[in-house]
């Protein structure tokens, strides 16, 4: 019994292992390939609402749209503005608008395509005004940025119990300054 088990094992190591074949054969039949699905058209973007300007902002410490020099989305809550240097300020703005329907919008406003500057976090610039080495610090524009991520739900809102909680996009302005 033993023997034919130690006899049976030696075949089995002994077998070689099969050559593999290259697929397909030549001369045979290629198989059908699947259908591909038809491409999905692009999702067509949000028509930008009407260009109503806002002139009553919610936060008496906001800029206006005279201020800033380029209208506002409707809905924007402004959240802050700092010291850029050389006499400017930026603007921070927060919208409860998905990135892709601001940044539409804004083409359609502008005028312009602008500039996808980097494609994660999503952050699309639009230039409204000349840049001034010698007297800006940064150049007059637009900047949207995406902060939803799978990593991020979003730029916190700093008004305590504010709504909504966190703005998926926040908007830059940095106005055109006179010098």
């Amino acid at each position: 019994m033993m023997s034919a088990l130690a006899l049976l094992l030696v075949a089995i190591l002994t077998q070689q292992a099969p050559v593999p074949r290259p697929f397909p054969e030549p001369g045979s039949p290629q198989p059908a390939r699947p259908a591909q699905p038809p491409p999905r058209p692009p999702a067509s973007p949000a028509p930008p609402p009407a260009t109503t300007p806002v002139t009553t902002p919610a936060d008496p410490n906001a800029p206006t749209e005279a201020t800033l020099g380029v209208p506002l989305y409707p809905g924007v809550q402004f959240i802050a503005s700092y010291d850029a240097g050389r006499g400017q300020r930026f603007y921070l703005f927060g919208s409860s608008a998905a990135f892709e329907v601001l940044v539409s919008y804004y083409r359609t406003l502008l005028k312009q395509r602008g500039e996808l500057v980097f494609a994660v976090p999503a952050t699309h610039e639009f230039d409204i005004g000349r840049f001034r080495d010698e007297t800006m610090a940064f150049p007059p524009s637009v900047t949207i940025k995406d902060y939803e991520s799978a990593v991020s739900q979003g730029y916190p809102n700093p008004k305590p119990g504010g709504q909504p909680p966190r703005f998926p996009t926040i908007i830059q302005i940095v106005p055109v300054t006179e010098k």
